[in-house]
């Protein structure tokens, strides 16, 4: 199982009129978080696309359990738990400032070959930077 951590400070464009974080905007720190979680591997997104790979959303899942609020600084804490094959799911837990679950989501992804369009196995450098947490 590998799990890592980022932080974001809530912006006020994120909020609504109530000053929670827009619910839309979840999406967005699941993508921060998940790009960060990979840098902190030793892989980068963009390493993996010049490897020929991209990672399109197949799912995204939300459960709100408290509101996040303006200029809040979140703790990020994503997991990756099954060794990914075609497919890799993260999950996200985010916390307040008061260190108080507010939010779980999960991703579903799938790595595709960018010539081919198809489905494919992660590059063999993506497994390896894994290979000590499985």
């Amino acid at each position: 199982m590998y799990k890592s951590e980022t932080h974001i400070r809530v912006r006020y464009s994120e909020t609504d009129q109530m000053q929670y974080v827009y619910y839309g905007n979840y999406a967005s720190y699941y993508e921060v978080a998940r790009v960060e979680s990979l840098r902190q591997l030793g892989l980068t997104y963009k390493e993996l696309e010049a490897m020929g790979i991209i990672m399109p959303v197949l799912e995204n899942h939300s459960e709100f359990l408290s509101p996040a609020l303006y200029d809040e600084l979140l703790k990020i804490v994503v997991t990756i738990r099954e060794k990914p094959s075609v497919r890799i799911k993260f999950h996200y837990e985010i916390f307040n400032e008061k260190d108080k679950l507010i939010h779980r989501g999960e991703t579903l992804l799938a790595f595709v070959n960018q010539k081919t369009g198809r489905p494919c196995r992660p590059p063999e450098a993506f497994q390896k930077v894994l290979i000590p947490y499985f």
